[in-house]
């Protein structure tokens, strides 16, 4: 794969409903077990009434886009921004996708990243890449 076979507006996408098990299994992953996410009576008496998922868990869906659908496999993460705009409840269908806008020099990419349920905008961000070079 080469840098010409990538062209800026491409773009893909992929969703995921949020569920129970991927916020207790994120929560030991992370070992952030904070009740907002896994005790539904703690939550109910929070700002958000019931439990919310991770905000990393939402961000680092992602990386499942970028390092196996688009660019693909050999794509290595450089860096990536996060704005947390609104929470994701367990439950939740969450889209993310990825909009190549920009190829930089020396194999990199930066993309547009977004994470939305329904049209609610959570999470945006950037995310620079280095491109897959395989032979």
């Amino acid at each position: 794969m080469s840098q010409t076979q990538f062209s800026v507006g491409q773009k893909h996408q992929r969703a995921r409903r949020i569920g129970p098990e991927d916020v207790r299994a994120f929560a030991d992953l992370a070992d952030d077990h904070n009740p907002v996410h896994l005790d539904p009576a703690f939550a109910a008496k929070t700002r958000f009434g019931r439990p919310v998922a991770h905000g990393m868990l939402t961000g680092s869906l992602f990386s499942g886009i970028l390092g196996m659908e688009f660019p693909g496999p050999g794509t290595v993460y450089l860096s990536q921004t996060l704005r947390f705009l609104a929470p994701v409840f367990v439950g939740d269908e969450v889209t993310v996708s990825v909009e190549l806008v920009e190829l930089l020099p020396k194999g990199r990419a930066r993309f547009l990243t977004q994470a939305r349920c329904g049209e609610r905008l959570v999470l945006e961000g950037e995310a620079e890449v280095l491109l897959p070079r395989l032979t």
